[in-house]
């Protein structure tokens, strides 16, 4: 069993920065999956922030937050960080990452998942 857990969150006026971290424990090979970051406002369905494979070779980000945000890991501290820049109002959700996909990376479709961050960006 694989345990996630999300720190970094908060409450940040538009334009400023956070930095989302996810640390991973229990019996995990974190260093031979992909790993993701998603978000889900109120009342809306969660969706895909970013992706990164397993060695940090490739990223992937949804248009909405490219150019503003980085993913990236530390296998050797089995964590997955996301960096958001010039953060707006409507970054506002709870953030969660995931591990193990199970399908196409920006797909929801992931074994392990953390409990959630909260992220509020004040206008």
């Amino acid at each position: 069993q694989v345990q996630l857990t999300e720190s970094g969150g908060g409450l940040v006026q538009a334009g400023g920065s956070l930095r989302l971290s996810c640390a991973a424990s229990g019996r995990t090979f974190f260093s031979r999956d992909s790993a993701g970051w998603f978000r889900q406002a109120p009342g809306k369905e969660r969706e895909f922030v970013a992706a990164i494979t397993p060695n940090g070779g490739s990223t992937y980000y949804a248009d909405s937050v490219k150019g503003r945000f980085t993913i990236s890991r530390d296998n050797a501290r089995n964590t997955v960080d996301l960096q958001m820049n010039s953060l707006k109002p409507e970054d506002t959700a709870v953030y969660y990452c995931a591990s193990v996909p199970r399908g196409p990376l920006m797909r929801t479709d992931y074994l392990y998942w953390g409990q959630g961050t909260q992220v509020t960006v004040s206008s």
